[in-house]
């Protein structure tokens, strides 16, 4: 059970990743070309694989009894731009 869950941690790393580069990506041509659509779209998706990414990192920090210093590192990756590509690498492989 707990190496299937690692995997679904894994996946929604990587995807919540992927989802924050691209809405970075999306944010210059909201306000430089006016153009929402890339912004509408992947807006509600990151915010759901960003709370997934919180919720299984608090998970995993009481479940293989983390340090705090961990937890904290795992948390602010999530917010840095390709921080959670490091996670994956680091923590999860």
């Amino acid at each position: 059970m707990k190496i299937r869950l690692i995997k679904i941690f894994r996946i929604i790393t990587l995807l919540e990743g992927l989802s924050y580069i691209l809405l970075l990506i999306a944010m210059p041509i909201k306000y430089l070309l006016h153009n929402e659509k890339y912004v509408q779209m992947l807006g509600m998706p990151h915010g759901v694989l960003f709370l997934l990414y919180v919720l299984l990192a608090l998970y995993f920090y009481r479940k293989m009894k983390w340090h705090i210093k961990d937890l904290i590192i795992i948390l602010i990756c999530s917010i840095i731009p390709l921080g959670t590509f490091y996670v994956d690498y680091k923590y999860l492989s």
